[in-house]
């Protein structure tokens, strides 16, 4: 069982494993194992006075992987699921953590968290600033070009589309509300024309 002291016990036998996979336990002999001379197993040898760790209080429901019994004995709560990037974490963990829409779920989650969190800060006397919150500033301020020319840095090849992935979201946000608020205009006008 994950998180004791106690040693799985194998499903099949070495020789079992053996016949079945090529290669299996070639590192069995310790002649064969760079790590036989310091390695030595003792249960005692950790230092941990139990045998299962005391359990954090779960104060308000977690996610949980299928995969997994129950949640490990100390958890993170720093970002607990909220609105609607906290329904697609949960239904993310509802599904395999080996398919690949559990991870894609929880990135989209992610994202959705990260445009409320943006669409917020409007609402507050401190709203974000693309232009200063991404560095483009420094880029300037800082010789941005100097630490790039003649250098074989390995972020060069992605650099053109840094900006795009940057600004690009705000320019299509701008865009959207322009065009919304054209049509609200356009509604106005012609509401008081009849």
């Amino acid at each position: 069982m994950a998180y004791t002291a106690d040693k799985p016990v194998l499903a099949e036998s070495s020789d079992q494993l053996r016949a079945r996979i090529p290669g299996w336990g070639v590192d069995l002999d310790p002649k064969d194992r760079p790590s036989v001379p310091r390695e030595r197993f003792d249960p005692n040898l950790s230092g941990a006075h139990w045998d299962f760790p005391e359990r954090q209080p779960e104060k308000r429901p977690r996610e949980r992987s299928i995969e997994h019994e129950f949640l490990t004995p100390v958890f993170g709560t720093s970002c607990p699921p909220k609105g609607v990037s906290g329904m697609m974490r949960k239904h993310a963990y509802t599904l395999s953590e080996g398919r690949a829409a559990h991870w894609l779920i929880l990135v989209a989650a992610d994202r959705v968290d990260a445009l409320g969190s943006h669409l917020r800060s409007f609402l507050t006397l401190h709203p974000d600033d693309p232009i200063t919150e991404s560095g483009v500033l420094s880029e300037i301020s800082h010789h941005g070009m100097a630490s790039r020319v003649g250098k074989k840095r390995a972020d060069l090849a992605h650099q053109p589309l840094d900006p795009i992935i940057a600004v690009g979201p705000w320019v299509v946000a701008g865009g959207v509300v322009y065009v919304g608020l054209k049509g609200l205009l356009r509604a106005v006008t012609r509401a008081g024309r009849d």
